[in-house]
């Protein structure tokens, strides 16, 4: 897979908080997996744990930098920017892993230090 021009709407409907939109993007049983947490299994669940996620921030926004495919998998490496409820923002680097079924992704991998994320 050489085409990763899809990554980009990937990247919006996430940046949207649209869970529905970034769900197609996905299989159906799926492993989705942010940075140290246990991974989270199929869209349904992949799902609960977004909308959980999405309203515990006020925004969110990735800064895609480079992008590389080999064999079945997509890496995509930037920098994410979080708006918290009271205004201020975390920005911190990332690398996300994408293991390729045909044209969804099977595997999604999030390598981010977002710890500071919730800190008083």
């Amino acid at each position: 897979m050489t085409n990763y021009a899809w990554t980009t709407e990937m990247f919006r409907a996430i940046d949207a908080k649209d869970t529905q939109r970034f769900l197609a993007f996905l299989t159906e049983d799926a492993q989705f997996r942010f940075g140290n947490a246990p991974p989270t299994l199929g869209r349904q669940n992949i799902a609960a744990l977004l909308a959980g996620f999405f309203a515990s921030i006020k925004a969110l926004h990735h800064d895609v930098l480079n992008t590389w495919t080999v064999p079945d998998h997509v890496l995509c490496q930037g920098t994410v920017t979080y708006t918290r409820h009271d205004g201020s923002t975390l920005s911190v680097p990332f690398v996300d892993v994408f293991s390729m079924r045909g044209t969804l992704v099977k595997d999604y991998l999030i390598y981010v230090d977002a710890s500071q994320l919730y800190a008083v």
